[in-house]
């Protein structure tokens, strides 16, 4: 089945998009990681924000937002792909997507330690020590820009 991309500003998300966007972050990083936190951490709604995802039957099944850092710096989080949908290459495909809309900016994100590897693959280098966030391991990355 194919899979079709979508990218909006949180302005021009309805609602019913934006509570399956959360569903999908609540279900994995609350729920399967077993990581209560406040999830609506208020970055959503700033104009700068760009959220990026992809559905199969009108399911959403990965996302990732961008957030325009008050030091100019792009911040790429909440990487999240359904569980039923991993393994079929989506997060590289998103992360793809990413990049040309961070274009020639710097960009920062914060990976699961275990996925260091694969944001390497996307030009992300280690930036400083890791560290624990509600009990899993993570490591701080940047991609310098490209020009």
């Amino acid at each position: 089945m194919p899979v079709e991309s979508h990218q909006a500003g949180f302005a021009e998300l309805d609602a019913r998009t934006f509570h399956d966007l959360l569903r999908l972050r609540i279900d994995v990083f609350v729920v399967e990681q077993s990581c209560p936190y406040p999830e609506l951490d208020g970055r959503d709604v700033e104009p700068g924000t760009r959220h990026l995802w992809l559905t199969r039957d009108g399911a959403v099944v990965a996302y990732l937002r961008i957030l325009a850092d008050p030091d100019g710096l792009a911040r790429i989080g909440r990487v999240v792909v359904a569980p039923a949908a991993r393994g079929a290459g989506l997060a590289g495909a998103l992360m793809t997507e990413a990049l040309a809309v961070v274009g020639d900016r710097p960009c920062v994100l914060e990976a699961q330690t275990h996925l260091v590897g694969f944001y390497a693959g996307h030009g992300f280098t280690v930036s400083g020590p890791g560290y624990l966030d509600d009990g899993i391991p993570h490591t701080p990355m940047r991609r310098k820009p490209t020009n």
